[in-house]
């Protein structure tokens, strides 16, 4: 039943989705979610051989990596998802988004320990994101495309960056993991660097027209020496 309101959610979310059957049977992201289903049986079970071997299975015929051991909620949309790596201490919660080339990697090696990301419930992560270390991520949250996540973020947040930086944080509403609207966020760097370059051209500006000044000064001096 889990997995059959995965493909629904799938369907629901992706314009793309004909019918809950075509994701079923096409759609890479739910064949991931099956295969990782049957490695974190084995995995819970102790059937550590088998469940590594299920899931470089599962790599080779999705291109998406989970690890046995993470925990996956309800409701997950991999949305084309060649690249995904997600690792064996991350924890996933109900109807997030992923996008492809997302990375949830640990920092450390000690093992046994937290090593890996907490992702809340509807959170959306953009294409190309790094979420890294035992970090958490707030409820309701956005990831924009390809930051870089290093310490916790809380819930209702919209993240971007390299590294990442909050740029707004909103009372609960639609789920953007739902609305998919990774694509409206500026990069505050991005911000930052073309208010530098406005400052540096004030500048040049200003020095131009005090050289300028000087100049006419100089050749008023010398017409008066004349």
């Amino acid at each position: 039943m889990s997995l059959l309101n995965d493909a629904r959610q799938i369907y629901m979310r992706d314009p793309a989705a004909r019918n809950v059957l075509s994701v079923i049977f096409l759609y890479s992201g739910f064949h991931a979610l099956v295969y990782h289903r049957v490695s974190n049986f084995f995995y819970r079970h102790k059937l550590y051989f088998l469940a590594r071997w299920n899931s470089q299975r599962a790599r080779h015929k999705t291109g998406i990596e989970i690890h046995p051991g993470a925990t996956i909620g309800s409701g997950l949309f991999i949305d084309h998802g060649m690249g995904i790596v997600i690792g064996e201490t991350a924890v996933i919660g109900d109807n997030c988004t992923i996008y492809h080339g997302v990375t949830l990697g640990g920092r450390g090696h000690v093992k046994g320990a937290k090593r890996h990301p907490t992702i809340g419930d509807n959170v959306l992560i953009g294409a190309g994101a790094k979420i890294l270390g035992p970090v958490t991520i707030g409820s309701g949250s956005s990831i924009g495309a390809h930051a870089v996540i290093l310490h916790d973020v809380p819930a209702n947040s919209t993240v971007v960056g390299v590294p990442g930086k909050i740029v707004k944080i909103e009372t609960a509403g639609e789920s953007h993991a739902v609305a998919l609207d990774h694509y409206i966020t500026d990069d505050p760097t991005e911000a930052e660097v073309k208010e530098l370059a406005k400052v540096v051209s004030e500048l040049q500006e200003r020095l131009y027209h005090l050289q300028m000044q000087d100049i006419i000064d100089l050749q008023g001096t010398e017409g008066e020496g004349i």
